[in-house]
This record gives C-alpha cells, sequence and structure tokens, in this order.
C-alpha cells in the first residue's frame, strides 16, 4: 500500500468507491471518503492527508472551491479538482483557489495518475520555496538587527567626536592646553574606536562572503607578539600589568599576519578591557615544531555559564558587562580567524575570577 495518502470529497459514494478502487489500483491509498466541505476541513483537521480530489458540486453549504481556498489556507495541502464542469467562470475560480490541478469528469486512468504526481512534486517544490523564502527572511531579519547594533555603537564615538569638536569651534579662545589636548584625546580614541568597529564590520563580511583568504607568510612570532602587546599597553590603564612570555621554537612559522592581527588584537583587548578593576593580564607563546599556541589570562569579571554557548555569536554580550562598552564582534572575528588557519580556540571562565583563552594555530605552508 501506498505512503500516499488522498480523501476523495465527492457525494454520490458509487462514484466515489470506484474511484478509491482506482487510487488504490494506481498505488495510492484512498484513506476517506466524504460528501461535504464541513466534513472534508474536519477530515483533513483530524488526518494525516497528502492530497484531496474534490468535486465541485458536493453536499453542504459550501461547494468544492470554497471548501478548497480553506483547505489551501488553513493546511496547504493540495487539492486536484475532479468535475464534470468546464465553464470559463468556474474554472478561473479554481484558478484563484490554489489548486494544483483539474480534472474533468468522465477522466482516464492514465490522466488520474500523472495529475497526482505532478501535483505531489509541485507541492514538494512549493514547500521547499516556502523553507528556502523563511531562512532568506531570518537572515535578513538577522542582519538588519545587526546593522542597527553596528549604527548604534558606531553613533557613541560619533556623538563624542562632534561635541568635541563643537566644544574646541566655540570656546577656543576660553581653553587652556591641557583642557584642548583632553578634548583632542577624546576624539582621536573616538574615532579609532569607529576604525576598530568598521574594520570589524568589514572582517566579518568578508568572511560570510567568502572572500576571505588565507595569505600566510613567515613571521617572527616573538616580535610580532611583543609588538602588539606595546600598543595596547600603550592604551590601557596604569591599573592594568601586561606581562609577556615566550617558549619553544619558532623557526617555522608562516600564518597570515592580517589575520593574526585580528585574532590577538581582539582577545587582548578583552582581556584588559573586562578586567576594569585593573589586574594583571598574561600572555604567552609556546612555540613547537608544527604549531604555535597563544594563552591569554586575565583577571576580570569573567564569563557568565550562560553566555558561553553564545560566545562567538555576533553582537552578543554577556549580562555582567555593565557599562563596558563593546559591540560584541570582537570573538566571531577571532572564531573566523583561527577557523581559516583550520586552527583551535578553547576558553575557560567564570564569573569574578577572570578568563582563560587559548588559541592553537597549525603553521601553514608558504
Amino acid at each position: 500500500m501506498s505512503d500516499i495518502k488522498i480523501l476523495i470529497v465527492e457525494d454520490e459514494l458509487l462514484i466515489a468507491k470506484g474511484l478509491s478502487r482506482k487510487l488504490q489500483k494506481l498505488g495510492f491509498t484512498a484513506i476517506d471518503i466524504v460528501s461535504s466541505g464541513e466534513a472534508a476541513l474536519q477530515k483533513v483537521a483530524e488526518l494525516k492527508l497528502d492530497l484531496v480530489l474534490m468535486d465541485i458540486v458536493i453536499k453542504g453549504e459550501m461547494d468544492g472551491i470554497e471548501t478548497a481556498t480553506k483547505i489551501h489556507q488553513m493546511h496547504n495541502i493540495p487539492v486536484i479538482y475532479l468535475t464534470a464542469y468546464a465553464d470559463d467562470n468556474t474554472i478561473e475560480r479554481a484558478k484563484e483557489s490554489g489548486s494544483y490541478g483539474y480534472i474533468l469528469k468522465p477522466y482516464k486512468e492514465r490522466e488520474l495518475h500523472a495529475t497526482i504526481k505532478m501535483a505531489l512534486q509541485k507541492h514538494q517544490k512549493d514547500l521547499e520555496l516556502r523553507r528556502t523564502l523563511a531562512i532568506a527572511e531570518a537572515i535578513g531579519k538577522e542582519k538588519s538587527q545587526h546593522l542597527s547594533a553596528a549604527s548604534h555603537d558606531l553613533r557613541n564615538p560619533l556623538t563624542t567626536i562632534m561635541m568635541s569638536a563643537e566644544l574646541l569651534e566655540k570656546f577656543d579662545r576660553n581653553f587652556n592646553k591641557d583642557k584642548k589636548l583632553t578634548l583632542l584625546k577624546r576624539i582621536k580614541a573616538a574615532a579609532n574606536n569607529m576604525n576598530l568597529l568598521l574594520e570589524d564590520v568589514l572582517t566579518l563580511s568578508k568572511a560570510e562572503s567568502g572572500t576571505m583568504a588565507l595569505n600566510p607568510q613567515p613571521l617572527d612570532l616573538v616580535e610580532f607578539s611583543r609588538n602588539i602587546l606595546e600598543l595596547l599597553e600603550s592604551n590601557s590603564s596604569k591599573k592594568h600589568h601586561l606581562t609577556f612570555q615566550s617558549k619553544g621554537y619558532f623557526s617555522q612559522a608562516c600564518l597570515d599576519e592580517n589575520l593574526l592581527i585580528h585574532i590577538l588584537t581582539n582577545l587582548l583587548s578583552n582581556a584588559i578591557k573586562y578586567s576594569p578593576e585593573g589586574g594583571t593580564v598574561s600572555f604567552e607563546l609556546i612555540g613547537e615544531p608544527h604549531q604555535v599556541t597563544f594563552r591569554i589570562i586575565d583577571e576580570g569579571i569573567g564569563i557568565p555559564e550562560d553566555y558561553q554557548e553564545k560566545l562567538f555569536q555576533q553582537f552578543q554580550r554577556g549580562s555582567n558587562v555593565g557599562e563596558i562598552k563593546g559591540t560584541g564582534l570582537g570573538l566571531s572575528i577571532v572564531k573566523r580567524g583561527v577557523e581559516l588557519h583550520d586552527g583551535q580556540i578553547a576558553i575557560d571562565s567564570a564569573v569574578g575570577k577572570g578568563t582563560t583563552v587559548i588559541v592553537t594555530l597549525p603553521y601553514v605552508n608558504g
């Protein structure tokens, strides 16, 4: 017996039973017979059906076309009309009801079989299209939310730049050198934040579009890592104590410099940023014959357990960040950079006890 289950809606019982036998002969299952639109709607709601064969003139207050319209709207089950009526008005109404076929009585078995097969295939394609559209809509909505969040994060430093510039313009003569220098530093810091955010968004955009390529080259990893740490140290507060330690061999190091900048800058910046009370940020470099391990340890606020599953999702931030500014993009970028290197990243963290991030990258043949 076929897995295709069909409901027959026909008010002539002898015709309905003959149709049921033909369906079984063709390899389908006639799961039930009803004679009215009301009964058809009830059966469609109760049974798991694949298709409905519908006469247009049936018992009850609704005709077959009205019934088919409701079935299409409420249950999205394909309906094929099997009727003796072929006037223009009836055919036009049938078209508008979203039917999947129209067979005139008397029909041939071959015609019935072909129409059912085509209707089922078309319905399957329609379902796939609906799923694709739903996914596209969800992605579009997510991207819209991400753009909104990015716009908000860009607006804050832009406001700082505009306000500081206006103060310099209006009160230039009244400000002493130290006040002017403070405002200029604010402008510089805000512009730098905007640039970092735009770089993050651009990097993620390239990763998602598949245009981000791995460009490995030989690197002096010790000097490279020291330079990044020194740059971040110059912008951090005096409350933070940054340490660097390297051990092992790095002569075979061959990695993508730009991606590595994104990976280390984001991780070290997070270690500093999410340690608002200061403390030590340790940066360790461990070189092995075929890979390098970066270990970054802070004494900061830590990561809530319920957020750790969403660590690498875009624009996601922990519930304990408070007033600490950030975009929620950094770890997404880190994850993409690590994946492009075929590396691994592990994060161990607890609220109030700090965070340890371990990134292992295999050397790439240049």
